[in-house]
């Protein structure tokens, strides 16, 4: 409540005619370190935003936030350029924004003032559960930044960047968490003095965990792990019976639509989004194992949650991997993959890519394809295409970042399949792959322009093939290792 009336949120008014007010809850809740033990109880006064009436107390709601592969790959260049990361945390962020809607509220439990019973609060700024309250903060936030100085990075809206004489400073921000990273101490500080002069701030120092992950660093570079929160997943759903595995999959089990009735849907949604956390932060291994065991959410089986046991029994037995970065290779490199008719049903084929960049993986993806391949071939090249779109993004990305914006080289990928190598290096159209065309002048235009460069692998030495078919004890291990993603000594 301090921090709200030092903020002058809300003005008490009479409720207008017709105006409808919404109203507010207390949310109390924990919040913890990562090693579990608890750091503090938060109170917060949430505007019941489910009320708001589109085009009355909202118009848009959007808000960028940054990419999880941004936020790797700034660790990765840390690791490479040997920079500084600090963080730091804006104290009720969301209070921050300025209304441009008339939103009235009630008055808060607790607080309501003696002889003004009957008024409401008429909203200042924005307030946590405003279905606007996003956009506002980070429009306010925006606009604050961009007067000191930085600029956007093309491509991730969230990433900003300073050139000085002295130093180079990047400030990355995920809603209220805020990444500060610098060639020179003073870059931080001066950073954080701006901050701390614009918004109250919480300064975190040097950084420890940012999103749930552990960041560790060590004379070699940034380690990311995320070992307490896979223990609170393997704790939350540990009436599975859960046993430690080797691999994700067991293959004997096929999985396969259920007719009849769901079992336990809403809890297997939930443990699919727990997978999906992890896989999409640190755990690139079990990428491919959330993507297949996703397609069952609305009709799965008593098979799917023991595929489900499984994944978990994996992580719990792998829970102290930690995704590592070092000083070399200081480029780019990806792997692209695919596996023809991995679903069974309908016929489509898997992609999977990866990128890596100071030796770790930054960037990865397992998808379902969405057209039909008639031979392994043309799956491949279905592969390639998806992994040059995400290799343009990342080129964009680290060519306006300011430690690698005059250093940024033509993005190698390696493929194992000859005929897609032969294909996207020739200029003949052949009216038989049609239904690929697009893509096939695609992946043209990129080898052309410089963007990439396609080079063949072995699929013993193709770090993409556990993003499309489930691998052997060893094949996980040796791909995890070429991923970077071990133990830390």
């Amino acid at each position: 409540m301090d921090s709200i009336m030092s903020n002058q949120t809300w003005e008490l008014v009479d409720l207008p005619p017709g105006s409808k007010p919404i109203g507010c809850k207390w949310v109390f809740r924990r919040k913890y370190h990562t090693d579990g033990m608890i750091q503090t109880f938060k109170a917060r006064l949430v505007a019941k935003g489910f009320k708001q009436r589109e085009g009355i107390d909202y118009f848009d709601t959007y808000a960028p936030v940054a990419r999880t592969t941004s936020i790797r790959i700034l660790f990765a260049l840390a690791s490479i350029h040997n920079l500084f990361v600090h963080q730091m945390d804006v104290k009720t962020a969301f209070l921050n924004g300025d209304l441009n809607e008339e939103v009235y509220m009630e008055q808060p439990e607790g607080f309501v003032l003696l002889g003004n019973e009957n008024k409401v609060c008429k909203l200042v700024k924005s307030l946590y559960g405003l279905k606007q309250a996003p956009k506002q903060w980070h429009e306010k936030f925006d606009h604050a930044i961009l007067l000191d100085g930085f600029k956007h990075n093309n491509v991730d809206k969230c990433l900003y960047s300073k050139t000085c004489d002295d130093y180079m400073v990047i400030v990355c921000l995920y809603v209220d968490d805020m990444l500060i990273l610098s060639d020179d101490m003073r870059g931080i500080i001066e950073t954080k003095r701006f901050l701390s002069s614009t918004f109250k701030m919480k300064d975190l120092g040097e950084v420890d965990t940012i999103l749930g992950i552990k960041v560790k660093r060590n004379s070699g570079g940034y380690a990311l792990n995320q070992t307490h929160y896979i223990e609170k997943v393997v704790s939350k759903f540990s009436h599975l019976k859960i046993k430690d595995a080797n691999t994700l999959f067991d293959s004997s089990i096929k999985l396969e639509k259920n007719d009849g009735r769901s079992v336990a849907q809403l809890e297997y949604a939930s443990a699919i989004g727990s997978l999906m956390y992890a896989a999409q932060c640190t755990r690139a291994d079990i990428s491919f194992a959330v993507s297949k065991l996703s397609r069952f959410t609305s009709n799965l089986s008593v098979e799917h949650w023991k595929a489900i046991g499984r994944v978990l029994g994996y992580l719990k037995n792998t829970k102290e991997l930690s995704l590592q970065y070092s000083k070399f290779p200081a480029i780019i490199e990806g792997y692209s993959d695919a596996s023809w008719i991995s679903s069974v049903g309908d016929n489509l084929s898997t992609t999977g890519w990866v990128f890596t960049l100071g030796g770790g993986a930054v960037s990865w993806g397992s998808k379902k394809q969405t057209c039909i391949s008639h031979s392994t071939m043309e799956a491949e090249f279905i592969a390639l295409a998806a992994t040059g779109k995400e290799a343009e993004w990342l080129r964009d990305l680290m060519m306006d970042i300011p430690f690698t914006a005059n250093n940024v080289s033509i993005v190698s990928i390696h493929c194992d399949s000859q005929a897609t190598l032969a294909r996207a290096y020739s200029g003949v159209y052949n009216g038989k792959s049609r239904h690929i065309s697009i893509r096939h002048e695609y992946v043209r235009q990129l080898i052309q322009n410089g963007i990439i460069s396609i080079s063949f692998v072995r699929s013993s030495g193709n770090l993409a093939d556990p993003f499309t078919k489930p691998l052997t004890r060893d094949l996980v291990r040796i791909t995890s290792r070429g991923m970077r993603l071990k133990l830390l000594k």
